[in-house]
């Protein structure tokens, strides 16, 4: 058993799904962050920049941040940091999130779901 197998299934990574999930539910913007990360600063700059209001989860403040990270892979396919969600909807990365503004097309999903 061990470490590896309570941060893959059991209670606690029930609940972090749960945790993920609401606050995904609850926000019309969520970003999913550390604080260290340089790609995690580049998008919550570009949200700040825009003026999107946005729900910041630094998953290495938070204590259950390990699970809530394995959740959001489960949910997404995605591991890694940020991981940013519009309208309940994954929209990936940094990479991901700076081509739909590149695009034209990250205003206007902000302006869909209230968050400008």
């Amino acid at each position: 058993m061990g470490i590896t197998a309570s941060r893959s299934s059991g209670p606690r990574a029930t609940m972090a799904l749960s945790k993920a999930q609401a606050i995904v539910d609850a926000n019309p913007v969520a970003i999913f962050s550390k604080t260290y990360c340089p790609y995690c600063t580049r998008v919550k700059k570009l949200f700040s920049q825009l003026g999107a209001k946005a729900k910041v989860v630094e998953l290495d403040t938070e204590e259950d941040g390990d699970e809530i990270q394995n959740a959001l892979a489960q949910m997404t396919g995605q591991r890694t940091v940020p991981n940013v969600f519009i309208g309940g909807k994954s929209i990936g990365g940094s990479d991901s999130t700076s081509a739909l503004h590149s695009q034209g097309k990250l205003v206007p999903q902000l302006q869909a779901v209230k968050a400008l």
